[in-house]
This record gives C-alpha cells, sequence and structure tokens, in this order.
C-alpha cells in the first residue's frame, strides 16, 4: 500500500511537472509570435530596406551578366539554336567522362548531357549542344556514336537554327515586357490610384528581375519552358499583391495593419501550399522541361514572400500613413 501510495506521488509529481513544461513553452512561443508581431508593425519602414537592396543587387547581377555575355540570362539550346539528341539506351555510362570528351573535342561549345530516367530505371541519354551546320554536324555525331557504342541511326534528333532560336527568344521577351504593359493598365483601372498601383506593379516586377538575377548566378541555362515559368510569376504575383491591396483598401471595422495582417495569413498559406507542390514536383519529376518550371517557380514564390509582404504592405501602409502607435 505505501508503494502504491508512493508511485501514485511520483506520477502526480511527473505529470505536474510535464503540465509546468507545456504551460512555459505555451508563453514562451506566444511571446516570439507577439514580438515578431511587433516588430513587423512598427519597423517596416525600416524592412523595405530588404527588398530595396535585393532588387539593386538583382540589377547589378543582370548587368554583369549582360556586359559578359551579351545576354540578360543563359539560354539553353531551344533559345539560341543548336542539337537536342536523345539516345535510347539503358547502359550506364560514366556521364561526367564522356562530357569532358566531348568539350576537350569541341572546345568553347555549350554542351551538356543528362540521364533520362522513368520511376527510376535508366531510359537513355539526352544531350544539348549549341552545335550547327558550320560546325559540323555529323562529326558532332560521330564522336557521339564512337562515345555512347550505339549507332547515330537510332538518335533522335532535333535541330533549332540559330536564327530561329534568335527570333523565339526575341518574341518571347517582348511578350514578357507586353504582359507586364497589359498588367499594369489592368491594375490602374482596378484601383485608380497610382501609389497602389505601382506598388503592386513594382512587386510584380521585382519578383520577375530578382528571379532572374538568381538564374543566372546560378548560370541556369533557359528554355522556352523558363520562359513559360516566368509569365507564371507575373500572374502569381499580381494575384498576392492585389489581394492585399484590396483587402486593404476595403477592410471594415479594421486597421491598416490588422487587414495586412490578414492578407499576409491568406498569402502565406496559398504560397506554403504552391510551394510544397512545387517541391513534390521538383523532387519526383523526371521530364527536364517540368523541373526547369518548377525551379523557377520556386525560386519565385520565395522571392514574393519578401516583395509582397514587405515592399508591397510597406509602400501600401506608408501612403496610407498607418499609425505605428
Amino acid at each position: 500500500m505505501a508503494d502504491n501510495k508512493e508511485h501514485n506521488h511520483e506520477h502526480k509529481h511527473e505529470h505536474k511537472a510535464h503540465h509546468e513544461h507545456k504551460e512555459q513553452k505555451k508563453p514562451m512561443f506566444h511571446k516570439l509570435r507577439r514580438d515578431v508581431r511587433e516588430f513587423y508593425r512598427t519597423k517596416y519602414k525600416k524592412l523595405m530596406i530588404i527588398p530595396l537592396l535585393l532588387l539593386l543587387t538583382a540589377i547589378g547581377v543582370i548587368v554583369y551578366t549582360y556586359a559578359t555575355t551579351g545576354d540578360y540570362l543563359y539560354k539553353s539550346v531551344s533559345l539560341k539554336g543548336g542539337l537536342i539528341i536523345s539516345i535510347p539506351t539503358d547502359e550506364i555510362v560514366d556521364v561526367t567522362q564522356i562530357q569532358t570528351n566531348v568539350l576537350s573535342n569541341f572546345p568553347g561549345k555549350d554542351i551538356s548531357i543528362r540521364t533520362a530516367t522513368v520511376s527510376g530505371k535508366l531510359t537513355g541519354y539526352s544531350i544539348e549542344a549549341d552545335i550547327t551546320e558550320e560546325d559540323g554536324v555529323n562529326s558532332f555525331l560521330d564522336f557521339l556514336e564512337q562515345e555512347f557504342g550505339i549507332s547515330k541511326e537510332n538518335f533522335t534528333i532535333e535541330e533549332i537554327g540559330s536564327s530561329l532560336g534568335a527570333s523565339f527568344f526575341k518574341e518571347t521577351t517582348m511578350l514578357l515586357l507586353l504582359s507586364f504593359l497589359f498588367m499594369a493598365i489592368v491594375v490602374f483601372l482596378f484601383f485608380r490610384n497610382p501609389v497602389i498601383s505601382g506598388a503592386v506593379i513594382l512587386s510584380a516586377v521585382s519578383d520577375i528581375i530578382i528571379t532572374v538575377a538568381v538564374l543566372d548566378i546560378m548560370k541556369f541555362k533557359i528554355g522556352t519552358a523558363g520562359i513559360a515559368a516566368l509569365l507564371m510569376l507575373i500572374s502569381y504575383s499580381v494575384d498576392t499583391d492585389v489581394l492585399m491591396a484590396t483587402r486593404v483598401l476595403k477592410r471594415k471595422n479594421q486597421s491598416i495593419f490588422e487587414a495586412i495582417l490578414s492578407s499576409v495569413n491568406t498569402g502565406l498559406t496559398m504560397v506554403l501550399a504552391t510551394l510544397a507542390a512545387v517541391t513534390i514536383g521538383l523532387i519526383f519529376s523526371q521530364a527536364t522541361v517540368l523541373k526547369e518550371i518548377m525551379l523557377i517557380v520556386f525560386i519565385g514564390l520565395i522571392i514574393d514572400i519578401i516583395s509582397t509582404n514587405i515592399q508591397n504592405a510597406g509602400i501600401i501602409r506608408w501612403y496610407l500613413k498607418d499609425d505605428e502607435k
């Protein structure tokens, strides 16, 4: 009996200690949340320095890329012309060694070799090379035939002319600019306020410019799918920015900060859900085109969190003279 009483007493003591520990953790979490919210509420002007520095740095990166390469981004074969070759085989080869051999025999050329898999099983190899007729397409195919030990008759070859690639790149760049123009017109007609409209447009522009700069730093080669992903980013960025501006302007029985905070919660939920889906696509997708789209969207969504919730929100609060007290 004495042992049972002692055991019950120890059990109650442990339960009480566990309960007290949980109660201690709750106030710590609430305090941290309260401190972050207070910092976001009172220091929003200082926080706006972050997206401004990111934008200026991104512009510098793009200018440097243009000065050194002649283009504001790194283009894949689908945009600058060349060969896209698929070699069907289940034979495992040393891709790194083959690429080294190819580059040594065709110096100065942009050549990449990737494995193609389905459900984790090797199905072949994909090769992109800015090789044109002047460079000797046949000699390049003969070299690949020797390296892979597969007849070039089994290759699937797509040849893109350099003039066609350049023309397509010029048209897609114009398409991006026109998208921004029409987006700006629609936003201005919707809000009929130059400052609010400008904040929304600036946020979308920042998303694209910073995303392109990140891709330049990575030296990631963008193809036609990448241009489509950038167009997707424009619409997504405008969506989150318009959501915030609309919620602030049409608020009822709320302060400006409360309306912005409500928009931040909704926007972050949307972004995190999309990021989860994009991450799954990046991990499990085997298609190169899908991976390119997912990577660009992933980077753009991370940037959008900053540009929407700090830059756009800050401009709106500053313009509407939100009371910091």
